[in-house]
């Protein structure tokens, strides 16, 4: 498996399979992001809400690709007054696509649709589990604040193997409340997001691994460039 940062909270996951996730794909507008929208070509979009820095590029690639947007019903209706084909669902539901299990899970922070003149209500914020044939799991968490169900659910229930968490701080968590997160979430991979992009968010990325190493030295912190690629291999991570 191949976990591509596009800069952001925007990530592309190629499965073993073949099968392409994009997650929150702010593209066009991302100063980070150095890739072209017409390079990618998802099978599948996923978005956590719908502020313009994550529901972004989503239209455009999901039109061009005829690749279904999975977001939160609020969302997805809106989307499917705009002739895009949609996978609504709210927190708790699943749904599969191509072997692949999709889960939406629950994020801390706000989702009305920004991107309009006339701002539409987006329902609430989500996350995502994304669950492999081989039992891999991976846990986008959108954007989001520290809070419990981190640990006494995500973590203790669905027990993801690699999570992307936001360190950006002022609009989501910072460093240290990200790495509380990854330790509760308790992965074998953990991949800082959502920093860097703006000014109100400029972080450095090593104090969040520092964080995580005290907290957890069994957590490994990738630390991606965008456009850089991460190789997942189970294997490596046996306990």
């Amino acid at each position: 498996m191949e976990i591509r940062w596009l800069g952001h909270s925007a990530f592309e996951i190629i499965s073993d399979d073949d099968v392409h996730i994009l997650i929150d794909p702010f593209i066009s507008n991302n100063p980070s992001c150095p890739v072209p929208v017409e390079e990618l070509n998802p099978d599948i979009i996923l978005v956590t809400h719908g502020h313009s820095d994550h529901l972004g590029d989503a239209l455009d690639i999901s039109n061009s690709c005829n690749a279904p947007i999975a977001a939160i019903h609020e969302i997805s209706l809106f989307l499917s007054k705009q002739g895009i084909e949609t996978i609504g669902l709210n927190i708790g539901g699943s749904f599969i696509f191509r072997d692949i299990k999709f889960t939406m899970l629950d994020a801390k922070h706000s989702s009305d649709i920004d991107m309009v003149e006339e701002m539409v209500p987006g329902g609430v914020a989500a996350s995502f589990l994304i669950t492999f044939e081989d039992g891999t799991s991976i846990f986008h968490s959108g954007d989001t604040g520290l809070f419990g169900d981190m640990k006494t659910i995500i973590g203790d229930i669905y027990k993801p193997d690699i999570v992307m968490v936001p360190i950006g701080d002022k609009f989501t968590m910072g460093p240290f409340e990200a790495a509380l997160a990854s330790m509760w979430l308790n992965p074998k991979v953990t991949i800082p997001m959502h920093y860097n992009t703006f000014p109100p968010i400029v972080q450095d990325p090593t104090v969040f691994a520092n964080f995580v190493m005290q907290f957890n030295p069994k957590i490994s912190t990738v630390i991606l460039n965008p456009n850089e690629y991460f190789e997942y291999n189970p294997d490596e991570y046996q306990d």
